[in-house]
């Protein structure tokens, strides 16, 4: 079984469930930055969710949200800044460019402000690690115990295609969610087609919520007798989770390449409500285009990559807006903004 159609065709089904945001392959650790890789993140909306999509549709630096740049008074760029210069210029650029700042000169001097507050806009956010196949657990069960000795995340949840059983249950963390997902099989059915695959989740256990505002346990290396771990305290984990938010918010779950074959079933006559996943009639099934698709595959039938616009389709099924207008406010006065 293909982990990645399982997580693209899990993600699909997901996205019609959340209010919030769906993103896949996300960095989930604290004290070693990409040393945990979350399949699946679900955000849910928080009370001011609305606000976020008029805001930018890429992700916003986490050290400009954490700048002393405020939506009111600009201020002098270096000096809003607790950071090595080039991390707070880099910064700076990026906020310019995505719109969630904006600039002006004074003597020489750049100085920026915030075209609106940063608004609190995500809750809960879960984490969902991908396994189809438990007989092939490969790191499975550490993978989940950091997940919840560091409780980055609200709650974990482990989605499968096996039958799970009593063995299995026992050798993952008690508060670790079980999800049986159910696929329509294109095997079974070869009138199935890419955007009719339909998708059911049984919740065979569910998920216990973790203590996200309390100190955590990260594990980092593993030798013989002991595991060296870090403490990472709670603030730390709350800059992590705004910075998880902000990178789900901005990536989304459809990075993923179409093949550029003639057994790719992608078109313009799909119905504007299915969804669109790289399948191919030939395979049975979604494909992997970066490394399963090409000259090498006996199938392949050289051809155009499909023209597929991914963020329209996500922008028209989800509340995230591919261009935003932004927020602009008229200068009162040399300083003062309304």
């Amino acid at each position: 079984m293909s982990e990645f159609a399982f997580e693209l065709e899990l993600c699909a089904h997901l996205e019609t469930r959340c209010e919030g945001v769906v993103a896949r392959q996300l960095g989930a650790s604290v004290a070693d930055p990409g040393g945990r890789i979350l399949d699946v993140v679900c955000v849910e909306p928080g009370p001011k969710f609305d606000e976020r999509p008029q805001l930018t549709s890429a992700a916003i630096p986490d050290t400009a949200i954490e700048s002393a740049v405020g939506p009111g008074r600009a201020r002098y760029w270096k000096d809003a800044f607790d950071c090595h210069p080039d991390r707070a210029r880099r910064a700076t650029e990026r906020a310019l460019e995505i719109g969630f700042f904006e600039s002006q000169l004074r003597n020489g001097r750049e100085y920026v402000r915030q075209v609106a507050r940063y608004p609190d806009w995500y809750g809960r956010i879960r984490g969902i690690e991908n396994k189809p196949d438990l007989g092939r657990p490969g790191d499975l069960e550490s993978q989940l115990r950091t997940d919840v000795s560091l409780a980055l995340v609200d709650e974990v949840v482990l989605a499968t295609e096996s039958y799970v059983t009593r063995a299995h249950l026992n050798r993952i963390p008690d508060e670790v969610g079980v999800w049986r997902v159910h696929r329509e099989s294109a095997d079974a059915d070869p009138s199935v087609t890419a955007s009719a695959l339909e998708v059911e989740i049984e919740v065979v256990r569910e998920a216990e919520p973790l203590p996200v505002d309390r100190p955590g346990v990260e594990p980092l290396e593993a030798n013989p007798g002991r595991t060296d771990v870090e403490i990472v305290d709670a603030d730390d984990k709350a800059r992590t989770r705004r910075r998880l938010a902000e990178r789900a918010y901005g990536k989304g779950w459809r990075t993923f390449g179409l093949p550029a074959c003639g057994n790719c079933q992608l078109g313009d006559d799909a119905p504007s409500s299915e969804v669109t996943l790289p399948y191919c009639d030939w395979a049975g099934r979604v494909v992997d285009a970066g490394s399963e698709c090409g000259p090498a595959c006996p199938a392949h039938e050289p051809g155009d990559e499909t023209d597929v616009d991914l963020e329209a389709e996500r922008e028209r099924r989800t509340p995230w807006i591919a261009d935003p207008a932004g927020k602009r406010r008229r200068q009162s006065g040399l300083d003062q903004f309304w």
